[in-house]
């Protein structure tokens, strides 16, 4: 990561000759000597080479060191080869997202996408409460897996958070457009120029992206598209908008195979994007893991909502205070951030992100809803959001 100059970010700043000097760095092989291979500028790690040797706790810190230097100054990508070598796991896990996609797609609910077209993909929220209530030895068995394990702690640390959505990606499916992900990859480039420069350098710090391939997936059949090294470009979550970023994306963005059991791993600021399927009958299959720092939580529970619908009258009343001073107020009580929801009942609807609780009262008192009004929207809100 480069050093900022500046307190605050703007797109006008995103340089495509610098972000060219990162994105065409060669990784030098012999800083990752644990890797198996270095292909197309990804590390490849041999699984089965490196499984018998997890006990030993001096090699598993090295192993972690190495993947967190490739996370932050090398590509900012490993795949995992063989991570899951037992395929029966995988097997009944396919079964039951399967069942699971096909109850939602019945009912007519879930499946949105952030990124690409509508009905591109068959898309499961939350796949990791559905697996564990559907089958929870098979869930037992999956999550066991030490390599998600070890590169989880490797990059956050002990006590992470795992989630997970299931991708399907159908044959005829387009590629998504390039992006960076959560946290200010889920944000507008105008939400992200508001977040001092150092919170840019911060988010990919705070969680880790990575997939599991249910199904055998070479290249016809979209596997994600990557560029090494982009995570390293601070003003990048700025410029994954910008055309002529997108074309670099597109003309030097690498792609390799994956077999069923291999996982990836990379950096949430990589510069990224799930392939075009142009396969005639393999529906690639991958489930998303995306892994929190435990330290993503403030030290307290709460009430917010009972905040809110105490202030609320308060600021319709408020004759003395400013729009700025308001906001301010609501800035305090209630929850600025759309995350975490439940995406099955609270999709991003015209947008990267489902509507915030602050930004439902700031609706509220631009059209001078009543007290009662709020309340009911609020409540109505809350309860998208359960499980």
């Amino acid at each position: 990561m480069t050093r900022m100059t500046r307190p605050y970010l703007h797109a006008e700043d995103c340089d495509l000759a610098d972000f060219a000097t990162f994105c065409e760095t060669p990784t030098a092989r012999a800083d990752y000597p644990l890797a198996a291979d270095l292909a197309k500028g990804v590390l490849i790690y041999d699984c089965a080479d490196l499984a018998p040797r997890l006990s030993d706790l001096g090699f598993a810190e090295a192993l972690m060191a190495e993947w967190t230097d490739a996370f932050a100054n090398g590509p900012g990508v490993i795949v995992l080869q063989g991570a899951e070598p037992d395929t029966a796991t995988i097997d009944r896990a396919s079964d039951i997202f399967r069942d699971l996609i096909d109850r939602q797609n019945r009912a007519g609910t879930g499946g949105g996408d952030h990124f690409a077209k509508p009905g591109a993909n068959d898309r499961l929220w939350n796949s990791l409460e559905k697996h564990c209530l559907a089958d929870p030895e098979n869930f037992a068995r999956y999550y066991a897996n030490p390599f998600l394990a070890l590169v989880s702690q490797a990059w956050l640390g002990p006590y992470y958070q795992m989630t997970a959505q299931l991708n399907v990606v159908n044959p005829g499916g387009a590629a998504q457009s390039p992006h960076r992900d959560y946290h200010l990859g889920f944000q507008s480039a105008d939400a992200v120029a508001r977040y001092p420069a150092h919170v840019h350098l911060m988010s990919p710090m705070l969680t880790l992206q990575g997939a599991i391939a249910h199904v055998d997936a070479p290249i016809e059949s979209g596997p994600t598209l990557l560029l090494p090294n982009s995570q390293r470009y601070a003003p990048g979550y700025l410029a994954t908008s910008r055309p002529d970023f997108r074309s670099y994306f597109d003309a030097h963005a690498v792609q390799l195979p994956l077999n069923k059991g291999d996982m990836l791993f990379f950096s949430p600021a990589l510069f990224h994007a799930a392939g075009t399927n142009r396969s005639a009958d393999i529906k690639r299959m991958v489930n998303l893991f995306q892994v929190s720092s435990a330290y993503g939580r403030a030290m307290e529970s709460i009430d917010r909502i009972a905040m809110v619908k105490a202030l609320y009258p308060a600021l319709l009343a408020a004759t003395d205070l400013t729009p700025t001073q308001i906001a301010n107020a609501i800035a305090a009580t209630a929850e600025g951030y759309s995350f975490p929801t439940n995406l099955d009942h609270d999709p991003p609807v015209g947008g990267l992100a489902p509507k915030s609780q602050a930004a439902l009262v700031h609706e509220a008192l631009a059209a001078r809803w009543a007290p009662d009004r709020l309340n009911t929207a609020l409540d109505a809100q809350a309860a998208k959001r359960l499980p």
